[in-house]
């Protein structure tokens, strides 16, 4: 449930009638709240004016956060997988460099006598 505790979420039906009311019957908001059980005669308020702003698309917009979830698990996963491919290109590229300082190093050297 998104917001806070105890906050309600009306249908869209009951915001459309609301609005209904308030734009062809003329009824205050006090007597619609009252009439559709709607806690605060400001909410209705706040409908008529996404209305007047958006029309009927503001009643069928998805309530809270959009949904993230699915692009960070992808993204945690990806970077995941970075990490071992680095790990392992790392441990190789040491394997390369410690072969490559034991070899050409020779601590005697050879002296040509003819």
């Amino acid at each position: 449930m998104s917001g806070r505790k105890g906050m309600l979420h009306y249908k869209k039906e009951i915001k459309q009638e609301a609005v209904r009311l308030v734009m062809e019957e003329h009824v205050t908001y006090a007597t619609i709240a009252e009439k559709l059980n709607i806690r605060k005669a400001d909410r209705i308020k706040a409908w008529v004016r996404m209305y007047r702003r958006e029309g009927e698309l503001s009643f069928h917009k998805p309530i809270g956060r959009p949904v993230k979830r699915e692009g960070e698990e992808r993204e945690i996963e990806r970077l995941r997988m970075e990490n071992a491919l680095l790990k392992k290109f790392h441990a190789e590229l040491r394997k390369v460099q410690l072969a490559q300082r034991n070899i050409g190093r020779s601590t005697t050297t050879k002296k040509n006598t003819k």
